[in-house]
């Protein structure tokens, strides 16, 4: 089976993820408001099932392993103790 993911749909996880990285950056926030920022990135991820639907593909296994090993990757560059299955907790993919 061929994976399909279409390249305006993964750029807009990219800009979601980016998104997140650019949050970090700005300034020093807890936990607390870096897992409310998660939150709000991954229920974006979810809007976006849709999408993926819509253009005969899907946020499949290889995607979502690819998207918490992103956000785990970005936890541990900017030393963010926060668990990844935590991290992605609104997923629904």
């Amino acid at each position: 089976m061929m994976l399909f993911f279409p390249n305006f749909l993964v750029d807009k996880i990219k800009d979601l993820l980016a998104s997140l990285v650019t949050y970090l950056e700005e300034d020093n926030h807890s936990n607390e408001e870096i897992q409310s920022k998660l939150d709000k990135v991954v229920i974006a991820i979810n809007d976006l099932q849709e999408e993926f639907g819509e253009n005969d593909s899907e946020i499949e296994t290889v995607a979502r392993d690819s998207i918490g090993t992103t956000v785990h990757q970005i936890l541990e560059a900017y030393q963010i103790d926060i668990d990844i299955e935590e991290a992605i907790r609104e997923r629904d993919w």
